[in-house]
């Protein structure tokens, strides 16, 4: 992983002078311009969307169920095409595939029960021809990366919620991704674990000096962990919001206990809290309460 160490300097370099704080001076990594997504000509799920991505920023996207989080990802990823708008990465147009530097993390348990740790974190690897001695060494490097060591002959069923989602970010990381796509990728774990969790995700952040989004429903966790958070609307979805958190880069769950965290939480609660009342409406086919 030479190469995503030498990233992680120049981007903890550029943090420590200032420079990645200053929006003017940042390089655009990811850019979506007017986007939208319409299933079967009748479900508007998304957009028109515009967002840019800064080169190694953490951003976090909150909203609403069925606003369009997922879509959001998925059309970023090139895992489905826009029906309006485009999307570029690294400037070169993203379109029908995932591309080259982009790995996606989801929420589903996407391991191969019959494969070890160890095979399931080569798996991308081996499909993509690498030399089998390069292979066993990025592999070893990301097993010892999450702490995965003494499991890697283990199996899926073998390893608790949390260390199967640090085995399937392994088998992300293992492909050195500059840009690392996060959906709900801490649902289905337990509120500890998650913390952990995010904590793990912060130390890859920082070590690989990738540019990482975050879709995620939970307020506090997206706080916690980006450098910005966008607030979409009910669906379809679009920004109503970016928060800027001003968090050091090197944070960890503890800043939670910072006195501006509540502040930077509330603001992001009283854009959405009107916005998940229309999108409980729209989903019972009634009208939403008062608002108190």
């Amino acid at each position: 992983m030479i190469e995503s160490n030498v990233r992680r300097v120049a981007f903890e370099m550029d943090r420590s002078a200032g420079l990645s704080d200053t929006p003017a001076m940042q390089e655009v990594h990811a850019r979506l311009d007017g986007v939208s997504r319409v299933y079967g000509g009748l479900v508007h799920a998304l957009g028109p969307v515009t967002l840019e991505l800064r080169r190694n920023e953490f951003f976090a996207v909150v909203g609403p169920s069925g606003c369009g989080k997922s879509t959001l990802l998925d059309v970023l990823a090139g895992l489905s095409p826009p029906t309006e708008g485009t999307i570029t990465f690294e400037g070169k147009p993203v379109a029908g595939q995932v591309p080259e530097g982009v790995g996606v993390v989801f929420q589903e348990d996407a391991s191969f029960p019959w494969l070890t740790v160890a095979g399931n974190i080569a798996f991308g690897l081996k499909r993509r021809g690498a030399p089998a001695a390069e292979t066993q060494r990025r592999v070893r490097e990301a097993i010892e990366f999450m702490g995965l060591s003494a499991f890697a002959d283990a199996y899926p069923s073998q390893l608790s919620g949390g260390m199967r989602q640090r085995m399937c970010i392994a088998r992300t990381l293992v492909l050195e991704p500059r840009l690392i796509l996060l959906d709900e990728p801490f649902g289905a774990l337990d509120q500890q674990t998650r913390l952990l969790m995010g904590d793990e995700v912060l130390r890859l952040w920082r070590a690989t000096g990738a540019t990482v989004v975050l879709i995620t429903h939970a307020i506090d966790e997206a706080v916690m962990l980006a450098d910005r958070v966008g607030v979409m609307s009910a669906r379809p979805g679009h920004f109503i919001d970016i928060v800027e958190t001003g968090w050091p880069a090197d944070r960890d769950s503890r800043i939670a206990a910072r006195p501006e965290f509540g502040g930077v939480t509330t603001r992001i609660w009283e854009k959405l809290r009107g916005e998940a009342m229309k999108a409980m409406a729209g989903q019972s086919g009634g009208k939403a309460g008062p608002k108190r």
